[in-house]
């Protein structure tokens, strides 16, 4: 039911930043967020951990921030792999992820706080 919840959160996270964010195109509205969603679940489960090794170089030279170009990667390849989401470029995606991160951070925790009472 929570992964559930959080792909719905997620879904609604992305609706929201595509109609404030210009170069984010949702063509089917709800129905490719949803998919984006889940994509952007599995890429962040199978890629990134991969990326993150790779990488792992220049994440320590950076002190961290190199993961912010491999989330804007993950976006980058959900925009490839989901027909309806498009994504401009780079930069783009780079602020599509600082968003969405915010936002899943700042709805998460209505769900933490659901749990504790």
């Amino acid at each position: 039911m929570k992964l559930i919840l959080r792909i719905l959160l997620t879904a609604i996270a992305v609706v929201v930043i595509s109609e404030f964010l210009p170069g984010i195109t949702l063509d089917e509205g709800y129905k490719s967020a949803i998919i984006v969603a889940i994509v952007l679940g599995l890429l962040r489960v199978t890629v990134k951990p991969l990326l993150i090794f790779f990488t792992l170089p220049a994440t320590i030279v950076t002190l961290g921030l190199f993961l912010l170009v491999i989330n804007a990667v993950i976006i980058m390849l959900a925009g490839y792999f989901v027909t309806g989401f498009t994504v401009s470029g780079f930069w783009v995606a780079l602020l599509f992820s600082l968003l969405l991160s915010l936002f899943q951070s700042i709805l998460y925790s209505f769900l933490e706080e659901n749990k504790e009472k």
